[in-house]
């Protein structure tokens, strides 16, 4: 038995003590290890900047730093959402439907922990915390596989949360991480369905395209963020270069940016001298289509792939079109079914927008990077799906359960 298929053993034999939990030992857990990651972030911080020397010696471009960058704020904001998930509603036990047949026959679905869950991720060690907190309140173990440029602080994250469950009496093994970085284990944990149940990569196109194609464990396709803001003709243009701004360069390296902009015809001459003054300000590089070209300078042409792009950088490019409906059609043509806005004055246009652009998060007049389990209210996410199937969007806790039918007799037999 390999290193990898022990720590599966003692996931699968830790789900089932982890189902039994009450919701006030899980809270209790919760609220303990949110304290002590607070307690011990002079610790975190100090594997933090290992990792961050290591990259930068590697050459790691300034988005994915800022990324794998800790901080005594970024560590508050796991230990809250720690605690914001220990204050929400536990799902596990939840009676979804009832029904009666008519042979007397009562049936029940009831929400239930996956069991094991399996997370594959890239640069950021708050997904360490965010994924324990929200596995575990759902009763399901998880194994763990960061990435070797955040193996420093995945590690003491995760040795904080095991202490934390040893201390109260819980099995540290509800939570492990693989720190062997090596690609070929990698392969054999998204390999490993006789012991975990779904596997949900979160990073970068590379890596979700490596796990959907080598992966025999279920996979939930946390996707990249391709994400557009269309400013309508009826726009308010100082509202729209404010939200503009803010979900281009509020943080450039994130799968909520927005990467794309899409600008009415009519709109171009009021909003694009101003955008361009604001974006300079932040050192944003634009790639755009001749009509755009044509009223501001400085700009590069955009490519197809431009359009395409997930850049995760200071860059944004713009498409102009003359209706909604060509908007629509752009952007269904180039997102990745992450999140993509409107930005109009018309309810109706609003409303066509709603129900034309196939995406998991769809809105109006509003900054994209709210696309986020903690802005949402889920206390964190487990990642955002871009597929159909399960979950869609953030995930929180409901979307880490599954469910199973009791069906209640008093002696019935099937004729």
């Amino acid at each position: 038995m390999t290193d990898l298929e022990r720590l599966g053993e003692k996931a699968k034999a830790a789900r089932f003590a982890l189902a039994a939990l009450t919701r006030e030992q899980k809270d209790r857990v919760l609220l303990r290890a949110a304290q002590s990651l607070k307690e011990r972030s002079d610790e975190i911080l100090a594997e933090n900047e290992k990792d961050l020397e290591e990259g930068k010696r590697n050459g790691m471009p300034e988005g994915m730093l800022d990324r794998l960058a800790l901080s005594r704020k970024r560590i508050c904001d796991m230990a809250d959402g720690l605690v914001q998930i220990a204050s929400l509603p536990d799902p596990v036990g939840e009676v979804m439907e009832t029904f009666t047949r008519p042979n007397g026959l009562v049936i029940r679905k009831r929400r239930v922990p996956i069991g094991v869950i399996g997370i594959i991720y890239e640069s950021r060690p708050n997904v360490t915390a965010d994924a324990f907190g929200l596995c575990f309140k759902t009763g399901n173990a998880v194994i763990l596989k960061g990435g070797s440029d955040a193996i420093y602080s995945n590690t003491a994250i995760e040795t904080v949360l095991r202490e934390t469950l040893l201390s109260c009496s819980v099995t540290p093994d509800a939570v492990a991480l693989i720190r062997d970085c090596d690609r070929s284990v990698t392969t054999e944990f998204m390999r490993m369905n006789r012991y975990v149940d779904l596997l949900i990569p979160r990073g970068g196109a590379g890596l979700i395209r490596a796990v959907v194609e080598n992966a025999t464990v279920p996979v939930i396709e946390t996707g990249t963020g391709n994400c557009h803001i269309y400013v309508d003709e009826s726009a308010d243009i100082d509202m729209a270069v404010r939200i503009i701004l803010n979900a281009k360069t509020q943080r450039v390296s994130v799968c909520n940016a927005c990467e794309s902009l899409v600008i009415h015809s009519r709109v171009r001459q009021k909003l694009l001298p101003a955008l361009q003054k604001a974006l300079r300000e932040k050192q944003v590089q634009i790639r755009a289509d001749e009509r755009v070209r044509e009223v501001i300078d400085g700009c590069l042409p955009a490519t197809e792939q431009d359009y395409a792009a997930e850049y995760l950088d200071y860059i944004i490019s713009m498409k102009t079109v003359d209706s909604l409906e060509e908007a629509i059609a752009h952007i269904n043509r180039y997102n990745t079914g992450h999140s993509d806005a409107i930005l109009t004055g018309d309810p109706k246009n609003a409303e066509k927008f709603l129900a034309g652009v196939d995406a998991a998060c769809v809105y109006v007049n509003a900054s994209t990077r709210f696309t986020d389990g903690f802005e949402f209210g889920f206390g964190a996410e487990i990642g955002i799906s871009t597929q159909k199937l399960h979950a869609r969007g953030p995930m929180g806790l409901k979307e880490l359960t599954t469910y199973k039918y009791e069906i209640l007799g008093s002696g019935q037999v099937r004729e």
